[in-house]
């Protein structure tokens, strides 16, 4: 019976011997094969063990889903990184000796591949420094979207349109991007709108502060803020701030304020003014609205004739 269990047990440690694929500085056996295998299962079993306890321990509980990415993001890549120079060891490639001797190579990569380098070092400056997270409202440029991952070369961005957009990291480190929800939960906006002059400011304000109160988006905690905030050419200009949670789909918020501003001014009878200017021809006589200057365009002696070729 020994002699059976040893001659299976030699057979196996043959088999496990069993040089696949070898050279000098590699070499690939029935038994490393296996054990690389089962390395990269155990990390990848491990690491999704690690994310539900994270998710589940209380402790996790205190982190916002942005932190909770980043944490679970960069210790990815962390046990994937020793997974990988483990294995490496495994089927005898000298990690050391590899990086010395491909120097050169890795200049070459350096220079054909500076951009996604670039990308790589942005990504882990965003993951460490948490300047995004997920879920938060950022505005590029004109588009305004939702971060939905970050990774360590590119951002995924949902726009209102949702429409995924895939963001390379180095636009996002070395640009101007306004991350509206990275410092308070509540964001103030503004919309401005023109009165004919002459109308009761004091109604104006009153009627636009009502409004933004009575909006459902709008936060009931922060106060609105009514501006008079110019004198136009054409109009007193007000300035309405208000502030919301809901940044995502703030234009359509605005949309539904200026729907109720039109609405209430014309059951008040307050005028919105087009832009317009008065040309006037000749000796009229010109009157200011209220007590304003009469009388700028009085008849002269010398006017009174019409002349013969008039001039434009």
């Amino acid at each position: 019976m020994a002699e059976v269990l040893n001659s299976i047990w030699g057979f196996i440690t043959e088999m496990l011997s069993f040089k696949l694929w070898g050279n000098d500085f590699f070499r690939l056996s029935v038994k490393s094969l296996i054990q690389v295998i089962l390395l990269f299962a155990g990390a990848k079993y491990g690491f999704w063990a690690l994310t539900r306890v994270f998710l589940r321990n209380k402790s996790g509980n205190t982190y916002d889903e942005g932190r909770k990415y980043t944490i679970i993001q960069i210790s990815k890549y962390l046990i994937y990184t020793v997974v990988i120079v483990i294995a490496l060891e495994t089927i005898g490639v000298k990690v050391t000796a590899l990086l010395a001797a491909s120097t050169a190579l890795f200049v070459g990569l350096g220079l054909g591949l500076q951009d996604a380098f670039k990308d790589l070092s942005s990504g882990v400056i965003i993951l460490m420094e948490r300047t995004l997270t997920v879920g938060d409202i950022i505005q590029m440029q004109d588009q305004i979207g939702k971060v939905e991952a970050v990774g360590l070369r590119t951002t995924t961005v949902r726009t209102r349109d949702d429409i995924l957009i895939i963001v390379p990291n180095s636009k996002l480190t070395n640009e101007v991007v306004i991350n509206l929800t990275h410092s308070e939960e509540t964001t103030r906006f503004a919309i401005n709108v023109s009165v004919a002059f002459g109308s009761d400011t004091e109604r104006v304000a009153h009627i636009l502060k009502t409004i933004a109160l009575e909006h459902p988006e709008s936060d009931p905690i922060q106060e609105p803020l009514v501006i008079l905030k110019d004198f136009g050419d054409s109009a007193l200009i007000f300035e309405l701030n208000f502030y919301t949670r809901n940044l995502f789909f703030v234009e359509k918020i605005k949309s539904e304020i200026r729907f109720e501003i039109d609405k209430q001014f014309r059951t008040e009878k307050i005028i919105i003014p087009f832009p317009q200017r008065t040309v006037w021809h000749g000796p009229e006589r010109v009157t200011q609205f209220g007590d304003g200057i009469v009388g700028a365009g009085e008849v002269r002696s010398s006017e009174t004739d019409t002349p013969s070729n008039p001039q434009f």
